[in-house]
């Protein structure tokens, strides 16, 4: 791989998409955007007051994901996104068919502290409705599951050289 990555961070809510997505495109002065900025107001609400999204809440959400990673498909760039079921990820490759996931897992108690200890409009609440939604990663897709007891950095560096990448930032 040669080009600048095309990186979908996702995972549960609670699992370090932001940091690790920031980790990833910092190291290749790439764009990064946040999958939570392109929630409609009615979607961070109805997740605020502890109620799961429904699929025909996420699909627009998805399709605003999907024209994003396409319009860097030619420099490369770095989204983090909950993507928890494979229909969900479908719909991204299609959009952008070079996209690499990125996936984060870890344990539910570790997860729980996080989300417990951090100022975001997902409650620890919703934390086993995502779980229960999450569809892991299959062997056809093009992605790599981390496990987030690691330290950030090394997930950054095991990404990128699992993609090919010097993780340092330089093509290998």
């Amino acid at each position: 791989m040669t080009q600048s990555p095309l990186v979908v961070v996702m995972g549960i809510s609670g699992v370090g998409k932001s940091l690790i997505g920031h980790g990833i495109a910092d190291r290749f002065g790439l764009d990064y955007a946040d999958g939570d900025d392109f929630h409609p107001q009615a979607n961070i609400d109805k997740m605020a007051s502890g109620t799961p999204l429904s699929d025909e809440d996420r699909w627009p959400w998805l399709s605003l994901i999907g024209a994003w990673l396409a319009d860097h498909d030619g420099s490369g760039g770095v989204i983090s996104c909950s993507a928890l079921r494979r229909v969900y990820r479908d719909l991204l490759v299609e959009a952008a068919p070079r996209t690499a996931f990125c996936h984060l897992h870890g344990d539910h108690a570790l997860i729980l502290d996080r989300m417990r200890r951090r100022e975001h409009f997902m409650p620890p609440s919703l934390l086993v409705s995502q779980e229960q939604t999450l569809e892991p990663l299959q062997p056809d897709e093009r992605g790599w599951v981390f496990d987030i007891a690691a330290d950030p950095e090394q997930i950054v560096d095991d990404f990128l050289t699992a993609v090919g990448l010097d993780p340092k930032g330089q093509p290998a």
